[in-house]
């Protein structure tokens, strides 16, 4: 499977993700993300490799030992690596594919925003809402 940033500047590949997909509604996670929460997967390193623009890669140290990569250009956030471990934190949502999985779980709810029920089924529209100009 193939991912990107939003202005396409970089772009890797997976053979596999390497664990459940989830949504993390840490504090830390919704700030870097702009949004209630992050969706993310575990993938080993041997499953990953960037294809291109691996040199417009910037990173924050969000915590001690983990770093944040993100897009130079765009911002758009990648991935995350912990100090030590064997694989990567895939951010799922700038896969250009499909993954075949549904996130099974949310860490971190005790920071879950108020307003988000995940158990509440609100509209969806395939564009814009009607009326929208």
């Amino acid at each position: 499977m193939r991912g990107s940033c939003l202005c396409q500047a970089i772009e890797y590949e997976i053979s596999q993700l390497d664990s459940p997909i989830e949504h993390c509604a840490c504090d830390t996670c919704r700030k870097a993300h702009a949004a209630a929460f992050n969706t993310a997967a575990m993938v080993k390193h041997a499953h990953f490799r960037w294809i291109k623009g691996e040199d417009q890669l910037t990173a924050y140290e969000s915590s001690p030992g983990k770093r944040r990569y993100f897009c130079a250009r765009c911002g758009t956030h990648l991935i995350a690596q912990r100090d030590g471990r064997d694989a990567l934190i895939l951010r799922v949502a700038t896969l250009d594919e499909d993954p075949h999985q549904a996130p099974e779980y949310v860490i971190w709810a005790s920071h879950a925003v108020p307003w988000l029920a995940y158990d509440t089924p609100i509209p969806a529209y395939a564009q814009w809402q009607p009326g929208h100009n």
